[in-house]
């Protein structure tokens, strides 16, 4: 902000760090807004990239940490037809791109909700505030700037950061606010699938999962997103209880700064509806495995043209998956030996939820815990460091030619 400032621009902290600062909380992300151009900033800072397309940014990296520089935003329906290049919307009012420019006060008015409309100046430590951010954070309320329904119209995805906030910080959602959702919540489906696994992450992994979870399905936002999984909650029993579970227990690991991965969340919100039609196939002649593996690859593959989930996740999904089945077996030379696989562990929690959410599995849960007991101690990983994915690949030795022999 200085180095801005130093060159005759204005700069300010903006959003979720000056919310959360006033809060009494400790941000973990800084994001400064300035009214020079994505180009002039890239040009003072050598340490930068611009990326987006939609709307423009700049990306400025200090060690490890990445600041977000935005330019100041205007009100893109005011401009004229020739600035079309900058700002287009789709047929259904979504922004496709939204690279118009305006003033301090037009950027606090293109913001999505008021408590991410307040602007801090390092220069004079004052706060500006034109959207009575200050109030809504008394009042503990998110509230959306302009008409609701239209600004959902412009980017669905404001849905999710409405739910996403309300659960973070414990806060409601204002009644005009929140009266759209349930009807504009299929605008989600239009979404590309790569950005909603990244709001997925942003949902589901900081420590509010379950808070989270409650709201999507208080207003019909789930079945948007797990359409197969919100089938599954209507007809199954203990499903609701067994993802609740896991997301009560990576909010858990996640306040005790534990290892979490999407994996096990993911196979947790896709298991209802996989082990649903896993027993179908099943009852049609195939073997347990083999329609635990077919019914995997259906759900999973029908889940991916929402959210695009890498292979990286999808890969130990099915493994705590299969192996609920192989934790069946309690006797035998390999029941020992499946301790010491790679999956156990997420395998074995996956199955203690399952007990706990209330499904009988005839003390399962209590003869694996014993068998553990009687060995000794394994560390406790988290599923991406043993992931085959994220090993390093051994370098293969390159085989020399046997030198052809001199001419006679």
């Amino acid at each position: 902000m200085s180095r801005l400032r130093s060159q005759g621009y204005q700069a300010y902290l903006v959003g979720g760090a000056v919310r959360d600062l006033l809060l009494g909380g400790h941000p973990k992300d800084f994001d400064v807004a300035t009214d020079a151009t994505p180009e002039r900033v890239h040009s003072l800072f050598r340490n930068s990239r611009i990326i987006g397309r939609r709307f423009r940014i700049v990306h400025v990296r200090f060690g490890r940490e990445i600041i977000e520089v935005t330019t100041f935003r205007g009100h893109h329906d005011e401009e004229p037809d020739n600035n079309s290049r900058h700002a287009k919307q789709s047929d259904d009012g979504v922004l496709l791109r939204d690279n118009v420019y305006g003033s301090l006060e037009d950027d606090a008015l293109r913001r999505d909700f008021t408590v991410n409309a307040l602007y801090y100046s390092s220069e004079d430590f004052s706060v500006f505030d034109y959207a009575d951010g200050l109030g809504d954070l008394d009042k503990r309320q998110i509230r959306m700037i302009g008409d609701p329904e239209r600004r959902y119209r412009e980017d669905p995805v404001r849905m999710l950061r409405a739910v996403r906030f309300a659960a973070k910080l414990d806060f409601a959602i204002e009644e005009e606010t929140a009266a759209p959702i349930p009807e504009l919540a299929y605008m989600l489906e239009a979404i590309p699938a790569a950005r909603l696994f990244d709001e997925m992450l942003k949902l589901f992994m900081n420590g509010y999962a379950e808070a989270t979870f409650d709201l999507l399905l208080k207003y019909d936002l789930l079945e948007h997103l797990f359409p197969a999984t919100a089938t599954a909650l209507e007809e199954m029993e203990y499903a609701e209880n067994l993802i609740r579970a896991a997301m009560a227990s990576t909010d858990r690991r996640i306040a005790e700064e534990k290892p979490v991965t999407p994996a096990f969340i993911l196979a947790a919100l896709l298991w209802p509806p996989t082990i649903q039609l896993s027993r179908q196939i099943e009852g049609e002649g195939l073997a347990p495995m083999e329609a635990m593996r077919e019914a995997s690859q259906t759900i999973i593959g029908e889940q991916v043209h929402l959210i695009a989930i890498p292979r990286r996740f999808s890969t130990p999904m099915r493994e705590i998956w299969e192996f609920q089945l192989r934790l069946l077996k309690r006797k035998g030379k390999g029941v020992r030996g499946l301790v010491a696989h790679r999956r156990f562990r997420a395998a074995y929690d996956f199955l203690l939820l399952r007990e706990e959410s209330g499904e009988d599995l005839d003390g399962l849960g209590a003869f694996w815990t014993e068998l553990q007991e009687s060995l000794p101690p394994a560390p406790d990983v988290p599923l991406e460091d043993n992931d085959p994915e994220q090993q390093p690949r051994r370098r293969r030795r390159r085989r020399r030619r046997p030198r052809k022999p001199p001419p006679q």
